[in-house]
């Protein structure tokens, strides 16, 4: 957001006061703006007629065309003329082969064409329709080949936060486990029977009453992996309708678990990146229950 500050000089209305300033902007515009970007004395303010009186600083965000732009379902965090690093929210998928679902890639190769550049999204890596967090996305085939051919050589750090139900003991440990693809859901062995070696490390940050708050470090990026393994440790993800409690009676309403760190060197530039974003507000507000 840029924004721009004017002083006024005389009394007069706010929307006068702004057709004076941006005789370039349309009256349309200007009125779009003053729903919502429009600051007098540092307190927003969209009343078309406000009195504005001599020394008062009026305050206007503008924002660029590309930031119009940007996708409602995700949150571009991160954007270079390679990759991207978003912030996809629950219940949007982050690929699929049925060309009409919404996915980051459907999401992303939108905003790319609405923003004039001339290329398009190739997925890396996914997270499950209803887990949120941390994706990097590449803009060529050849930014996400160099990811799937080191994907542990370039990420160095990748954490998630589960709410889980009960509170758990140990508090700190490792899950292990062989997975494999059942006709509706992963399975999971302790032993090794032909699937694929998953391996969480977690801790709990925090408890309550009825639930655990849970950081989780993966070592193997297996198909609902975290899932199973809470599951296994018998403390599943809250509101989750595949391997949780079938009378769940939690009050949110979403699966509890988010990708909230990414760290990763870059596949081109060799730069060290690290993101992180907050955990969400309703894992939070379990822990208070």
């Amino acid at each position: 957001m840029k924004k721009q500050e004017y002083t006024v000089s005389e009394s007069q209305e706010l929307l006068e006061f702004l057709m004076k300033q941006m005789p370039d902007t349309s009256r349309t515009r200007i009125k779009e703006l003053l729903a919502h970007n429009v600051y007098v004395d540092g307190r927003r303010t969209s009343q078309f007629n406000f009195p504005l009186q001599r020394g008062m600083k009026v305050s206007v965000e503008k924002s660029s065309g590309k930031d119009r732009l940007r996708p409602r379902d995700l949150d571009i965090v991160y954007e270079d003329q390679h990759l991207f690093v978003v912030n996809k929210h629950e219940g949007l998928l982050s690929y699929s082969k049925q060309p009409q679902d919404k996915t980051v890639i459907t999401v992303l190769n939108q905003y790319l064409d609405a923003t004039h550049q001339r290329c398009h999204a190739h997925i890396v890596h996914r997270l499950d329709r209803d887990t949120s967090g941390l994706m990097v996305v590449g803009k060529s085939k050849e930014v996400s080949r160099l990811f799937e051919e080191d994907w542990k050589g370039r990420v160095t750090d990748r954490r998630y936060v589960a709410v889980a139900w009960g509170n758990i003991e140990p508090r700190k440990g490792e899950i292990r486990s062989w997975l494999t693809d059942g006709e509706y859901c992963v399975l999971s062995s302790p032993t090794d029977n032909g699937g694929k070696l998953a391996v969480t490390h977690y801790e709990v940050l925090q408890t309550s009453r009825r639930y655990s708050l849970v950081d989780l470090k993966l070592d193997t990026g297996r198909r609902n992996q975290i899932r199973v393994h809470l599951r296994e440790l018998k403390h599943p993800v809250v509101h989750d309708p595949m391997y949780g409690y079938k009378d769940d009676i939690s009050p949110v309403n979403r699966l509890c678990l988010h990708a909230y760190r990414l760290c990763f060197t870059h596949p081109v530039t060799g730069r060290r990146l690290r993101f992180e974003t907050p955990f969400p507000k309703s894992f939070l507000n379990l822990m208070e229950l």
